[in-house]
């Protein structure tokens, strides 16, 4: 189709080359109102066409548009061009909710467990127990000499841990050689030798830390002496009871209400335990486990004043054994706030189970002078 063609078919009135030249304005009227369509540089939008499969056929036979065939073909397009153009606008059909869980099964109570190794902390305290045995009733001297070995592994320990975590450097020379002299002094010249040997020990602790600087002279002498003290000294009244004639049976007395106070406060304060005794300084302690030891240390000592100690009764042992076990408590609990303030659990690991010599004379040292005064009240010196 040529030029001239096209513009009489489309009734524009023009002839000639396309595109027309610039002929002004076009004049006003209904055909050029606005803008002529033909001329717009706008792309006008193409109507959707329904993509029928059947759009071929007849549009009079029954399978054609107009037919029922060609209806069906309509509707089923207006419903994909109605729905969602993408697959995931699709509304996504609801998860399924898991099954419910089985109810759970109420767990049985766990049951209470000691803080160390039982099995070792036997062994260890029956072979401890064989040892004293045998040394108390062969030889008396044997015996003291295991308390001062006992006593100088115990200051080196105290000391040792006063300086790795307080830096107190409380001298252990003066302390172990004074500290064992003062256990024989006792046991050889009774009270006065022990008295003049804990007096000396001191004066040596004095004069020894003179060799170094005076920085903290007198932070490591205090601590050398109250080392002195809490150790040494406090081991000698067991060296007392044995100079006695019946010095066997009273050490015997004294260490088994002491053992027996302990396990006794352990046995129903694990059992039974539920209101805590000193929380700031021994969260383990319980008032039940005070009362345990009580009982079992008031026990023991009616049987070991009436069958073990010469001129004893029971009713001594009653009151001996309420003394050792507030004692045995206070011994424990003084320790214990000694290893919070230095911030360990154990004074030391030589002995598995247990800890340390110290961890095992914390609640003998100071029952020791009780149960010696106590039996020398009520049955004389010996």
């Amino acid at each position: 189709m040529n030029d001239s063609s096209w513009g009489a078919s489309h009734g524009a009135g023009y002839a000639g080359a396309w595109p027309p030249p610039d002929q002004g304005p076009l004049p006003a009227g209904p055909a050029y109102d606005g803008h002529d369509a033909r001329y717009t540089s706008e792309a006008q939008p193409m109507p959707i066409v329904p993509d029928f499969p059947d759009a071929g056929r007849d549009a009079e036979s029954p399978e054609g548009p107009s037919g029922r065939a060609g209806r069906e073909d309509r509707d089923r397009g207006a419903a994909r061009l109605g729905g969602p153009l993408f697959r995931d606008e699709n509304t996504q059909e609801p998860m399924p909710s898991p099954p419910p869980a089985a109810p759970q099964q109420p767990q049985p109570p766990q049951k209470k467990r000691a803080g160390r190794d039982l099995r070792a902390a036997i062994g260890v305290g029956v072979g401890l127990g064989a040892v004293i045995v045998a040394s108390l009733f062969i030889v008396k001297a044997v015996f003291v000499g295991v308390v001062a070995v006992a006593v100088v592994v115990g200051l080196w320990e105290l000391t040792t841990r006063l300086q790795e975590r307080k830096q107190i450097k409380a001298p252990l020379v003066p302390l172990a050689v004074g500290g064992a002299a003062m256990v024989v002094a006792g046991y050889v010249r009774g009270v006065e030798g022990a008295w003049v040997a804990t007096a000396l020990t001191a004066l040596a602790v004095l004069v020894w830390r003179m060799t170094e600087p005076p920085e903290g002279y007198l932070r490591d002498v205090t601590a050398g002496v109250f080392a002195a003290f809490y150790v040494p000294f406090l081991a000698t009244f067991v060296a007392l009871m044995l100079s006695a004639d019946d010095g066997p049976e009273r050490v015997i007395t004294f260490l088994v209400l002491t053992v027996v106070s302990d396990t006794g406060a352990y046995a129903v304060g694990w059992r039974f335990g539920k209101h805590k005794l000193a929380p700031r300084i021994s969260p383990g302690k319980t008032r039940e486990g005070l009362l345990g030891a009580v009982a079992f240390a008031m026990a023991a000592g009616a049987l070991c004043m009436q069958f073990l100690v010469d001129g004893g009764t029971w009713w001594q042992g009653l009151l001996l054994g309420l003394a050792v076990a507030a004692s045995a408590t206070l011994g424990d609990l003084g320790e214990s706030m000694i290893k919070r303030d230095l911030g360990i659990k154990d004074m030391g690991t030589l002995l598995p189970g247990h800890g340390g010599i110290m961890d095992r004379l914390d609640s003998l040292l100071p029952t020791a002078p009780v149960v010696w005064l106590l039996l020398v009240l009520f049955v004389g010196s010996g």
